[in-house]
């Protein structure tokens, strides 16, 4: 086939390389200057969350290693040469603006330098991520009024802006806090504004690595999830709720005596701030997207009062304050509004798909996160987004090839609708809300690719036959390097039917 694939982040590099592999021609459209996605926009200092090891393609490991949480360069660095690595044809520049529906593809009208063209293709991926438009931009009351400066952390591109100023930064997930944490050896004063105070995971607890404790499967094994795979989870999770709550309970406990450590030797009032910092709510329900990394220093700033917390809701702005509504009033010249991204739309996409993917507030749900069956000759890249990504992108990846081949037969279109119903709901059920909850994985990403390869007929577990190495080593990318090549090995073959695992 002739694909199109929109975005040339790391999802649209993923799904480029393996469908190109299978004899589909793909060719992939930016609409910025350079390859990379939300790293293109990057704000001073952001590193990957997670580690080199969890962030690379399978068949491609870094040429160079990288920092252990690699910066936004050395991740442009990398992906620049996975494309040329891949010869993909990546066209930038290009702003996909309409998709009209074929019998048999899709015409897409392409704004490049002013001027539009129109190519045809088979088949088409929205790879545009859930991050990179759509910034919540919120409209407190007495903006006009205010005297000092708004922006979101997009805008931030030097710590200069946060000289000598007197600084809030509004929001508790991964961007705010690096703001915070940014802003805090800068400024004047820092303000650290929020609704609800979130579970921040740190870099390093008991000693360890946080990898140790997120991406072994004697962890994972306890995760919470619409999905599990093998017999011995299920019967965990449905027969021992006490054992997994009580797990989960444990983790939570020793982050906060974590962070309570912070204050040992400092006086109450170091005590005081890093009590509002330590949330109430429990620690698994926060496993989401948003969920952050503790910025090395942010918990220390927090004791010294580098950094003051206010926990409540904006209420407006005064001439050189922001007002909350307990009455309180912080004395800024800049804030900062670092409140996330809206769930994601599709502007170039026909009305009528507009309305089924743009429905809900917490995004797009689509089934096995790549596919919605009211639409067809169309996939998603990157909505299966996770603490793994990009393994997660590349099997979904050849999950899609081998569907395209004819290797795999859905279940009823009905069938689909109600799986990715019962997704929603347990979704909704279990995790805390944000706008990309529907097209997320998150810290489901063993449970999610196991049941991808499970669909494909190829073990989920990449470390047999060391069963030592299986249930304590850490899961990374290269666990999945030959994936793609053992798979095209077996030829096409006997259609399997995709069956249903989600509660």
């Amino acid at each position: 086939m002739r694909i199109a694939i929109i975005g040339a982040g790391i999802s649209g590099i993923s799904f480029a390389q393996v469908l190109a592999r299978f004899g589909h021609t793909c060719v992939l459209f930016e609409q910025a200057d350079s390859i990379g996605g939300i790293w293109a926009l990057a704000y001073p200092g952001v590193r990957l969350q997670n580690s080199r090891e969890q962030y690379h393609l399978a068949d491609f490991p870094w040429p160079s290693p990288p920092d252990r949480h690699p910066t936004a360069v050395q991740i442009l660095n990398y992906l620049q040469a996975a494309a040329a690595h891949f010869q993909l044809d990546v066209r930038l520049g290009r702003s996909v603006v309409a998709m009209r529906e074929q019998p048999n593809g899709w015409v897409l009208d392409i704004v490049h330098r002013g001027r539009l063209e129109t190519l045809e293709f088979d088949y088409t991926i929205i790879a545009i991520g859930q991050y990179a438009e759509n910034k919540l931009r919120p409209a407190w009351p007495g903006a006009a009024d205010f005297m000092g400066s708004i922006v979101t952390e997009r805008e931030v591109r030097s710590p200069n802006i946060f000289a000598g100023k007197r600084v809030a930064v509004v929001g508790f997930g991964k961007s705010a806090v690096d703001m915070a944490a940014l802003a805090a050896p800068h400024a004047q004063s820092v303000a650290h504004v929020f609704r609800t105070p979130r579970w921040l995971i740190p870099f390093k607890l008991l000693g360890l690595h946080y990898t140790h404790l997120l991406f072994a499967r004697m962890s994972t094994v306890y995760m919470p999830s619409w999905i599990h795979v093998g017999r011995i989870e299920r019967t965990l999770h449905e027969y021992a709720a006490p054992l997994v709550h009580g797990f989960w309970k444990l983790i939570g406990q020793l982050i906060a005596r974590h962070i309570r450590r912070h204050a040992q030797g400092r006086d109450p009032l170091a005590v005081a701030r890093l009590a509002r910092v330590i949330p109430s709510h429990d620690f698994v329900s926060d496993l989401r997207s948003a969920t952050a990394m503790a910025p090395p220093d942010y918990y220390s700033m927090i004791a010294r009062g580098t950094i003051e917390p206010y926990c409540g809701d904006v209420a407006g702005y005064g001439a050189s304050s922001l007002r909350l509504f307990d009455g309180s009033h912080i004395d800024v010249d800049l804030v900062v509004q670092a409140v996330g991204s809206g769930s994601p739309t599709f502007p170039f996409l026909p009305a009528k798909y507009r309305d089924l993917l743009e429905a809900d507030d917490d995004g797009a749900q689509l089934y096995r996160h790549l596919l919605h069956p009211n639409i067809p000759r169309l996939a998603f890249a990157g909505y299966n987004h996770g603490f793994m990504h990009v393994p997660a992108a590349e099997v979904g990846a050849l999950w899609l090839a081998a569907l395209l081949r004819g290797d795999l037969v859905l279940p009823a279109q009905e069938s689909q609708l109600r799986c990715m119903a019962n997704v929603a709901a347990w979704k909704r059920a279990h995790i805390q809300f944000e706008p990309s909850r529907a097209c997320a994985v998150s810290t489901r990403f063993q449970q999610y690719i196991d049941g991808l390869l499970t669909d494909l007929g190829m073990s989920p577990y990449r470390k047999l036959p060391n069963v030592f190495a299986e249930c304590l080593a850490r899961y990374g990318a290269s666990d999945y390097t030959g994936m793609v090549d053992t798979y095209l090995a077996r030829g096409p073959a006997v259609p399997r039917a995709v069956r249903s695992f989600e509660t």
